[in-house]
């Protein structure tokens, strides 16, 4: 399974679209197989029909009045908390798994999310200028998810997400917040170790230099926390997320024992905090990312979790799919579900509007004259050579023309469990070669696409050997293969692959502006060796 095992048959799960899983799975719980309440009949599969109903019904959080939340209506079931966790001392339950996010305007909009383990009352973000005087207090958001007993070995979970949006704050600033609710205050001496920082982005688009990191799959292990030591030390602006993010379906392999878990969230924003909790941690959904129970697109357990940038294609059911600009940098975060070949359980799930929005988008950026560089990222890669998952011909097919078009300057996915890098490409073919330390310029030669798969979970394989700084194997053309339109693979021979590297990893991408700008791309290990350099010029 490529997609979260949820308690469908295999079989079944694997003829069906997310929005079939949904109602499969309602339908079954509105029969009791796994106690609670739900909707759905289980049967006839409509999925445009379904995509035509939307999203979960949606109503006020429950519990509103307990918790002290203004929120606004949240996708997703509704989970009435039991009056033994309402009784729960405010003064014992700590928050955890703070996580932050650039709003639309990264210069003056941050959004700080974190869990608690119980209802709390009056949750709250306490922000300031120093740490000592944090006077400014804003009233969180609540999320709360519901998932239930999905298997016979599994309990029903319940979570608590918090979200506060931040607004009007100032360019280029750091500022200073804690995360607390009644019993439990930041600004208490007791709790000033909890108190952390973010900084906004600076008001000119061509400032200092700036480092930002990326990588996709991540999930829980010591590796995929080795890999965030090793980020943090890079101190990055932010961190690109491009999909497969904490694998809540233990192992992503699909074996027997591999089902859906919600707790494995709580696991990996523990292990992410002590990053995210300081640098913007910008996400994007791939397909170990569609949790079918959630929603009919898979991604309401996504929309409870994160709060990502405003003015992208639809918030609600296209989290994944937004832009923000840092600097003289436009990010692009796209959601490759809705044109894979491979991975068919979203594919066409946005009729197109997600292509049309990343056309106009990318237009928009390259009008812009404070923009030098456009950087998108998604999950399944335009161009791998793994033995797992290799390249999709849905993304070349539906994005590849439009980066071309615009003239993306480098493209990051994830998918395939390993480092890999091509030469600058245009049309898919090599217009120039890109050897490790050599300079391309992006307007005359082309692009260059990343796979930076390696950030934590089990590793994949290559057709061909291993080639990275420092162990240099050369060869000629690599023996691949792309998914088609029908689901099947396709053979093709590539001379593209330049740099292969089986290991836990990430990207680190250095920014200048001035008269020659310039991305100072670098893919470091977990033990933080060097295993690729190249720049990018325009």
């Amino acid at each position: 399974m490529d997609t979260p095992r949820v308690g469908i048959p295999d079989g079944l799960a694997s003829r069906m679209s997310m929005a079939e899983q949904h109602e499969y799975l309602r339908g079954r719980i509105g029969r009791g197989r796994f106690g609670g309440t739900g909707g759905g009949s289980g049967a006839g599969f409509g999925r445009r029909g379904l995509l035509r109903a939307g999203s979960v019904a949606v109503g006020t959080v429950a519990g509103a009045g307990l918790l002290g939340s203004s929120a606004a209506p949240v996708a997703g079931p509704v989970f009435l908390p039991s009056s033994a966790a309402a009784r729960v001392d405010g003064s014992l339950v700590a928050p955890f798994g703070r996580h932050l996010a650039f709003g639309a305007d990264p210069k003056t909009q941050m959004t700080v999310s974190w869990q608690v383990p119980f209802p709390v009352r009056k949750p709250f973000v306490r922000v300031g200028l120093k740490p000592w005087e944090l006077s400014r207090k804003i009233e969180a958001e609540v999320r709360p998810l519901h998932t239930p007993s999905l298997t016979d070995e599994l309990p029903a979970v319940d979570q608590y997400y918090l979200h506060v949006p931040l607004e009007r704050l100032r360019p280029g600033t750091t500022y200073y917040y804690g995360v607390g609710h009644e019993g439990f205050d930041p600004a208490d001496p007791r709790h000033l170790t909890t108190v952390s920082t973010f900084r906004t982005a600076p008001a000119a688009a061509r400032t200092d230099a700036f480092v930002f990191t990326a990588f996709g799959d991540q999930g829980v292990s010591y590796d995929a926390l080795a890999n965030d030591q090793v980020i943090l030390g890079q101190n990055p602006a932010f961190h690109l997320h491009a999909g497969d993010i904490c694998y809540a379906d233990s192992s992503g392999q699909g074996d027997s024992s591999d089902t859906y878990d919600a707790r494995v969230w709580d696991q990996f924003l523990a292990q992410t905090e002590t990053v995210a909790s300081r640098v913007p941690w910008m996400v994007t959904t791939g397909n170990h990312d569609m949790e079918a129970w959630y929603s009919p697109d898979g991604y309401g357990g996504q929309n409870a979790r994160w709060t990502l940038p405003g003015g992208g294609l639809d918030p609600v059911k296209s989290p994944g799919v937004y832009s923000f600009t840092y600097g003289n940098v436009g990010v692009v975060a796209l959601d490759a579900n809705d044109v894979s070949h491979e991975i068919r359980a979203n594919t066409g799930y946005t009729d197109g509007t997600q292509t049309h929005w990343l056309d106009r988008r990318l237009a928009a950026l390259r009008a812009d004259r404070d923009i030098d560089f456009i950087v998108v990222f998604f999950h399944h890669c335009a161009f791998s050579t793994t033995n797992a998952h290799a390249s999709d011909g849905g993304v070349r097919e539906a994005w590849v023309p439009l980066f071309d078009k615009h003239g993306v300057d480098l493209v990051i996915n994830g998918h395939n469990h390993v480092y890999e890098r091509t030469d600058a490409l245009r049309s898919g073919t090599v217009r120039r070669r890109v050897d490790i330390g050599a300079s391309v310029d992006s307007v005359r030669d082309g692009i260059v696409y990343v796979t930076a798969g390696g950030a934590g979970k089990a590793l994949y394989s290559f057709p061909a050997p291993d080639s990275y700084e420092g162990n240099a194997s050369e060869v000629e053309s690599v023996s691949s293969y792309h998914w088609t339109e029908d689901g099947t693979k396709t053979s093709e021979t590539v001379e593209w692959s330049r740099v292969r590297y089986t290991g836990f990893s990430f990207l680190a991408v250095e920014v200048t502006a001035g008269t020659r700008p310039k991305l100072e791309v670098t893919a470091l290990a977990e033990s933080g060796a060097r295993v690729d350099h190249f720049r990018v010029t325009r």
